[in-house]
């Protein structure tokens, strides 16, 4: 059976920051409160990587490594993005970093983000992404 949820991961060869983000979220994924989800990563520098992360529509580019979450759609049998309950509105945890319209998380570059995804920022993802 396939997990309720799928966080697709997108990252590419060599990103020291890729890497940190599987890893916090394979430690988060090992905790029993996240047993609802798997995670699949795309490397942007495949041709299925490049495919999934088109798909995702809402990810700039210029801010990997990210994440967007989906959810099993029985009826269409496939994962389908999460959207956003409040697209845009204020978040204090995950700031310019989190999808404005499903979902996710992408790396803020800027002086203020410091290119940081952090343990808490993907656990408000996880918790927002349960609320659906």
């Amino acid at each position: 059976m396939a997990a309720k949820f799928q966080i697709r991961v997108f990252g590419k060869q060599g990103c020291d920051k890729c890497h940190t983000l599987n890893q916090r979220l394979d430690k988060l994924l090992s905790k029993s409160e996240y047993v609802d989800f798997e995670k699949v990563y795309c490397d942007v520098e495949t041709i299925d990587g490049l495919v999934a992360f088109s798909e995702a529509e809402c990810i700039n580019p210029s801010r990997i490594p990210a994440m967007v979450v989906t959810k099993w759609n029985e009826a269409e049998a496939e994962y389908e993005p999460v959207s956003t309950k409040a697209p845009g509105a204020a978040d204090t945890v995950c700031r310019k970093s989190k999808l404005y319209q499903y979902v996710g998380l992408q790396t803020d570059y800027s002086d203020s983000g410091k290119g940081v995804i952090s343990p808490k920022m993907i656990q408000a993802v996880l918790a927002e992404a349960l609320e659906d």
